[in-house]
């Protein structure tokens, strides 16, 4: 138990929220809670040498197994930039925990 949570620590954080990377997908949140917020990276631009994402998909999930992945996902947007992205992402998801939707 103890290696668990000590990988679960591991992972960066953004806001105090972990962010998560598999591929081009980003997850931003804790599992945990009822939401999370999943960014796919649609496409990427090559600025000085580094490819950056620049179209990213953000979708509020809901994480409770139970429902469909239909009915999982509460909000979608495209942002231009991976700024973008995190500033959406991380006001959708204080809102939805806030308020609990």
């Amino acid at each position: 138990m103890a290696d668990t949570k000590k990988q679960a620590q591991e992972f960066p954080t953004y806001k105090g929220r972990p962010l998560v990377r598999c591929g081009d997908e980003i997850y931003y949140g804790n599992m945990e809670e009822p939401y999370v917020i999943r960014m796919q990276i649609k496409s990427k631009k090559e600025v000085d040498g580094k490819e950056l994402p620049d179209k990213i998909t953000v979708q509020l999930m809901a994480t409770d197994p139970y429902l469909s992945p239909r009915k999982q996902l509460v909000k979608s947007s495209e942002k231009k930039g991976m700024f973008l992205a995190m500033d959406i992402a991380d006001i959708w998801l204080e809102r939805a925990l806030a308020n609990k939707i």
